[in-house]
C-alpha cells in the first residue's frame, strides 16, 4: 500500500492538541504521512471544539472552504474528528456533504477501519464514548514547532458537570491514565531535548490511580514527574478550585522545577452565579485557596478563566466578580461572554437573558480591568532578575528570543549566543502588560 498525505487542523483547547499528536501517531502506524500542505493532502482532518457556538462555527465556514478539494481529479477525504463530532454526531455528515468521517474523542483507534469503510465509497463514523480509553500506550508524534516545550494528557473527561459546559457529554467521565505511562512519555521528552512539559487535563488535580491499597493522587504523580531531572520545568492545567489542596501547595514549593504559575478557574465572583452554574464553592471557598497559594507561593502568578453574563447575572453579580478580580490581582484570564451550548444543564434549565448588549458591556470592563491587573504584575517585575527558558525568536527581531519564566511571563531579550532549550538569566528593564522586556 503507497504512502497517503494527511493533513490535520486543530482548534480549541491543549486537550485537543494532544489528541491530534495521538491520530497522527496512530494514522502513521497505518501507511499515512503528516504534511503541511492541504493541497497534496489524501486525507484531511479537522479537531474540532464546542466549548462555544463561536468555535463550532468557524468549524463549519473551513468545511465549506474544504469543497474545492473535492473538486480535484484525486480523492480526497474529510474528516471531523473531536468534541464537535461528539456532540453533533450523524447531523455533520448530513448537513455537511464534504465530510466523509466523523470520530469522537474516545474512538480514533478505530480510524483506520472507518477510513476503509469511506475507500469504499460509505460514511465512516464512531463516536462512542469509553469509560477506559486514555490513549496511555500510544506515543504521539510531537508536532510542536520549538521542540522546548510540550504538553502529556494524565487524564480524560470530567465529573463535574459545570451547568455551561459541554466536556462531559463530548469527552465523557473521568478517568486517569497509568502514572508509568505518564512517566515514560515524559522522559521521553526530556531525553529528546525537551525541557518544559504541561500535564493535561480537564481537571488535574482530581487525578486518581489505584496503586495498591491506597490511591496515587495527583500530587504524588507531580512529584514523580519533578523527579526525572531538576532542570526538566512541569506545569500543569487545569485545576478546579474545590480541588487545590494545601498538600499539592506543599509539593509545588519543595520543587524549584514545578512552575511557579497556577491557573485557578473562578468563572465568577459571585457566590450565587457560581451556585447557578453548579461550580461547588463559594465566593469565600475561592479567596480561601487563594490566601493559602499565596502563602505556599509567594512569588507565583495566578490565572484564571472568567465568564460574563451567565444566566440570571444581575449588575450586583458582575461587580462582585471585578472585586474579586481586584482583590486576586491576577496576571492573567481567559475572559468570555457566556455561550448557551445545546444539552447542558444551564441551557436546560435556565433562560439565557441577559442581553448581548449587557454581556459585551460588561466582558469589556473585565477586559479593561484585567488590562490594568496585568500591567501592574509586570511592573513589579521591572528591575528583578529571572530565570528563563529560551523558547525560540521574536516576532519581532531576528536579534531578540522570547522565553517564559518560572512564573509563566513571556520575556523578550537579545540573542546573544543562546538558542531554544537554554536556560539564561534576564534582568527586566521594561515591560508591556503582556510582556517582559530583558536587557
Amino acid at each position: 500500500m503507497s504512502i497517503r498525505k494527511l493533513y490535520i487542523e486543530t482548534y480549541g483547547c491543549q486537550m485537543n492538541v494532544v489528541d491530534s499528536e495521538v491520530v497522527v501517531a496512530i494514522l502513521q502506524q497505518h501507511q499515512y504521512s503528516l504534511t503541511e500542505d492541504i493541497d497534496e493532502a489524501d486525507l484531511v482532518l479537522v479537531n474540532t471544539c464546542s466549548i462555544r457556538d463561536n468555535a463550532e462555527q468557524r468549524v463549519r465556514a473551513r468545511l465549506k472552504d474544504f469543497r474545492k478539494l473535492k473538486n480535484k481529479k484525486r480523492p480526497v477525504s474529510v474528516g471531523v474528528i473531536g468534541c464537535m463530532a461528539e456532540r453533533v454526531k450523524e447531523q455533520l455528515l448530513e448537513e455537511e456533504p464534504v465530510v466523509d468521517l466523523v470520530v469522537g474523542p474516545d474512538a480514533y483507534r478505530d480510524l483506520p477501519a472507518l477510513l476503509q469503510e469511506v475507500e469504499s465509497g460509505q460514511k465512516g463514523i464512531n463516536t462512542i464514548l469509553s469509560l477506559e480509553e486514555t490513549y496511555g500506550d500510544i506515543r504521539p508524534v510531537r508536532m510542536d514547532r520549538n521542540h522546548v516545550t510540550s504538553f502529556v494528557a494524565i487524564m480524560r473527561g470530567c465529573n463535574n458537570f459545570c451547568a455551561y459546559c459541554v466536556v462531559p457529554g463530548t469527552r465523557g467521565r473521568e478517568r486517569s491514565r497509568d502514572p508509568e505511562t505518564i512517566l515514560r512519555e515524559a522522559t521521553d521528552l526530556f531525553s529528546k531535548g525537551y525541557r518544559e512539559v504541561t500535564l493535561l487535563g480537564q481537571n488535574v488535580n482530581s487525578y486518581r490511580w489505584k496503586e495498591g491499597k491506597s490511591p496515587l493522587k495527583f500530587e504524588k504523580l507531580l512529584e514523580r514527574v519533578a523527579g526525572i531531572d531538576p532542570s526538566f520545568r512541569v506545569r500543569f492545567a487545569t485545576s478546579h478550585p474545590k480541588d487545590m489542596s494545601d498538600e499539592l501547595l506543599k509539593v509545588i514549593a519543595q520543587y524549584p522545577n514545578l512552575c511557579r504559575s497556577i491557573h485557578l478557574p473562578v468563572q465568577s465572583g459571585s457566590t450565587s452565579v457560581l451556585e447557578r452554574m453548579k461550580r461547588r464553592y463559594t465566593r469565600e471557598h475561592y479567596m480561601d485557596r487563594i490566601k493559602v497559594i499565596r502563602n505556599y507561593l509567594p512569588d507565583a502568578t495566578i490565572s484564571t478563566d472568567i465568564i460574563a453574563g451567565f444566566c440570571g447575572e444581575t449588575e450586583e453579580e458582575h461587580q462582585q466578580t471585578l472585586s474579586l478580580m481586584k482583590w486576586a490581582k491576577y496576571d492573567f484570564a481567559y475572559m468570555f461572554k457566556y455561550s448557551e451550548r445545546p444539552e447542558t444543564f444551564a441551557a436546560e434549565k435556565f433562560k439565557d437573558d441577559v442581553s448581548e448588549a449587557v454581556k459585551t458591556r460588561r466582558l469589556s470592563e473585565i477586559i479593561e480591568l484585567q488590562s490594568k491587573l496585568s500591567l501592574e504584575s509586570k511592573e513589579k517585575d521591572v528591575g528583578q532578575s529571572f530565570e528563563v527558558l529560551v523558547e525560540g525568536t521574536s516576532k519581532k527581531s531576528e536579534e531578540q528570543l522570547y522565553g517564559r519564566t518560572s512564573q509563566n511571563k513571556v520575556v523578550v531579550f537579545p540573542k546573544n549566543d543562546l538558542k531554544p532549550g537554554d536556560y539564561t538569566e534576564v534582568t527586566v528593564s521594561a515591560c508591556t502588560s503582556a510582556t517582559l522586556i530583558g536587557a
